[in-house]
Order: structure tokens, then sequence, then C-alpha cells
């Protein structure tokens, strides 16, 4: 099983390209494809891999270039639109499916595949970066240390900088709801509808609830009802995004939205490589019954730099056999601990 391939799909992009070099250091030999021959060829060249180039608009084309693929690792987004085809033909191959999105409706509309992908034999397995390896790994160890917990509250700080292909995401949810999971349900609520006090591990600092994967991913790994993300904020950032919520119609309207993605364009870059390597993120969870809670925190490498380790470490994985069938999330797939399995994170219980 080793020498199947693994084919990253969007290997050219921000991330792509540091998944790519991180596979080609592991020693798995990826296949890289994506849409544009130039840019394909030359993430190949730089590495001396193997390429493919097709879009995702035609299934018949999508299906045979992954004919002999064991796993695709799709790191192009928004994954929205790149993620039904893809799935699509790894049903009809046979082929196992990973990609590093987080964005909630994806996670669901993944989730709805589960039988399908079971009959085929095949993974289906979403979020395969920092969103949401380490807090979905927090979310079963929070789980495991109170297993009547009925609510669970998850937060991040150090997400500073975003790659552009985020900044894209980002730009085109913003006549987006927040979103929250109560009683098992997802419910729309205002963003930033709740402000609170968090302790990430060098004392209290204000966070703000946020549209996140793990509104998705927690419930389906833990099967506790209600679940909230926060993400450390500046009190000017919260402003905005509670004034968003009165101004969703001019946001998401398409000339403020064309104007947005031009900024994004000709702004955003990405961490720089100093930036990747001296940052760390910082994740916090907490898990009540309503009379007893527990909390646990992880710091981790900055969120890109595990999403280069993350991504080709679990692909890896699944190519080499350990891939439970059906939709999983990274813990249910691997375990409460399989954070820790990548360099530099630690976890702490209180």
């Amino acid at each position: 099983m080793g020498s199947d391939p693994i084919l990253i799909y969007g290997a050219y992009g921000y991330t792509g390209r540091l998944v790519t070099r991180q596979a080609v250091a592991d020693g798995l030999d990826p296949i890289v494809a994506g849409r544009s021959a130039e840019k394909v060829e030359s993430v190949a060249v730089t590495h001396g891999l193997d390429h493919r180039v097709f879009t995702l608009d035609n299934p018949r084309e999508v299906a045979d270039a992954l004919a002999d693929v064991a796993v695709v690792l799709n790191c192009a987004g928004p994954f929205d639109r790149t993620s039904t085809p893809l799935v699509d033909a790894c049903i009809e191959t046979g082929t196992h499916y990973l990609d590093i999105t987080g964005e909630i409706a994806v996670f669901e509309a993944i989730a709805t595949r589960d039988s399908e992908a079971e009959a085929a034999g095949v993974m289906l397995l979403p979020g395969v970066g920092f969103d949401v390896v380490p807090t979905d790994s927090l979310a079963a160890h929070l789980a495991d240390r109170l297993p009547d917990a009925t609510h669970l509250e998850l937060g991040f700080q150090g997400l500073d900088e975003l790659s552009p292909g985020t900044a894209h995401t980002v730009v085109e949810s913003l006549d987006d709801s927040g979103t929250v999971r109560r009683d098992g349900i997802l419910v729309d609520v205002p963003v930033a509808h709740d402000i609170r006090t968090i302790d990430f591990g060098d004392g209290p600092t204000t966070a703000a609830a946020i549209h996140w994967g793990d509104v998705s991913t927690a419930y389906h790994t833990t099967g506790i009802p209600d679940v909230t993300v926060y993400a450390d904020q500046p009190e000017m950032t919260i402003r905005f995004l509670q004034l968003s919520n009165r101004l969703r119609w001019l946001l998401g309207s398409d000339p403020v939205q064309s104007a947005l993605h031009g900024l994004v364009d000709r702004f955003v870059d990405g961490p720089s490589e100093a930036a990747r390597r001296e940052e760390s993120m910082y994740v916090w969870g907490r898990a009540t019954n309503g009379e007893e809670s527990v909390v646990s925190r992880l710091v981790t490498p900055e969120s890109y730099l595990f999403t280069s380790h993350s991504a080709p470490y679990l692909a890896a994985r699944v190519r080499d056999g350990e891939a439970p069938v059906g939709f999983q999330t990274p813990a249910s797939a691997f375990g409460p601990d399989v954070a820790l399995d990548i360099d530099g994170v630690e976890r702490t219980d209180e």
C-alpha cells in the first residue's frame, strides 16, 4: 500500500505549496495537480514530481485522473466548490478523500455521503489541517475526560495572518450569520453574539463566538449536543463583526465582494516563513455537564505550519491502510491524541 500514490489537488496555492514541500520531505512522492498547467508544472519541476492538469468541471475527466490514486488531498478552496466533484470521483474510483477545509457547510455536506463512502470502501476526511485537527483532538480528549458532557466550548488564539485562499473564503462568508450547535442542531445566531473571557494559557483575554468548522465536526466526533467556538479578537474587530450583522446585505453585494476580493489579491500574501516558524497557536476547550467542568489546552505550531505537517501525515496514514471507511473527523478516525502526533504540540489539563 505504501507505494500507492497520493494526489495533492491545488498544489500551487499558498497552503498547497507548503503541504507539497512537506510531503516531499516526508518521502511521500505525491502527484501534484490543479487546473493551471503552468502553475502545476512549476511545482512539479521544483520538486521533481509527476503532475496532472485537470479542472473539476467534467466528472469523467476527474474520475479518470483519480483512477490509479489511493488518496486525494484537496488543498484547493473555496471547498464548497471543489469538494463535491472530488468526493463524487473518489466514491466512483474507490479513492480516499481528504481536504483542509474549515467550512461548516462542507463538513455537513460530506457527512451526508457517509453511507455512499462506506459502500465504496473509502474514507471521507475533511479538515486535516489546523482546521480542525487540534480542536477536534481536544474535543475528543475533553469528551473522554467527561463522558456525560452536554456543553462544549472551544477557542483558539494566534491566527493573525491569513493566506490568500483563506482570505477569499472569509470575504465570501461576510454575509453569513454566526453558527452554533444547540441540542444537536446547527443554529444561526448573530455574528460575535457571545463575548467571553478565556485564558488560553497566558492570562485572560477577550474572545468572540465565531462561525468555525468545529461547530459541525465536534458534534460528529463527541456527540456533545451544544457546541460553541471562540477566537481571541481585538475590541475593534469584535465591534466590526457585530456591526456586520446589520450590513450583511451590503457585504454580500457583488460590488463590495468584487472590491474586497481585489484587495485580497493585492495585499494578502500569507504569513512569511519567519512568522510560520516563530509564532504559535493556543487552543482551549471546556466541557461541562452542568455540575462538573473540565478544561484542557493545546499549544501548536503556527496554523499554516501545522497544516503543512498534519495534512501529508494523515494522508500517508490513510494511504497505508489506517482508514476507517465512511465520513470521519480527524479524532473519530485516529483518536483524541492525533494532534499530539505533530511535532511541537503540547497538551495540558486542569
